[in-house]
């Protein structure tokens, strides 16, 4: 029975040498195949999110600033006898802009009530856009050649 103990003991020491030369080696390949995966984990952690970013400011937030920058460009260009629209709907003719205090005076309406609101409360000036859509269409027109008013054989 002590024989039989030894030569277990014996196998099982052997054993657990092979298999814990076996786990080291296994270890070793591990951390080796880790940094691999762990520089392209890290690689794609720091990229995904940089693309997502600047494909989210290419199409929200430039063209966002671009109509705001507008926007104020176009309130600071308020002149008399210009017909706006402000943000609560109120749609009438500038008499007077007071670049001191940043205000507009408009007058709506028939029975001409006069208001003074802020300039960033106007959002739309129409005379401007009407303005610029018949220079576009001028240039449309000059461009295709193509009259838009009456046929040439009447």
């Amino acid at each position: 029975m002590k024989k039989i103990l030894q030569k277990l003991s014996v196998f099982a020491g052997i054993s657990m040498m092979t298999a814990s030369g076996s786990l080291t080696a296994f270890a070793s390949d591990a951390s080796a195949s880790s940094e691999v995966s762990t520089g392209g984990a890290v690689l794609s952690t720091f990229i995904l999110p940089m693309v997502v970013l600047v494909f989210l400011y290419l199409l929200m937030i430039r063209p966002q600033q671009k109509q705001e920058k507008e926007t104020r460009q176009m309130q600071e260009n308020l002149q008399p006898g210009d017909e706006v629209i402000t943000r609560g709907g109120i749609v009438g003719l500038v008499l007077r802009v007071d670049d001191n205090t940043k205000t507009v005076l408009i007058e709506t309406g028939s029975n001409h009530v006069k208001l003074r609101v802020i300039q960033e409360a106007i959002v739309k000036n129409m005379t401007a856009e009407e303005a610029a859509a018949s220079e576009k269409a001028k240039e449309q027109k000059n461009k295709s050649g193509i009259s838009l008013g009456k046929p040439k054989d009447e």
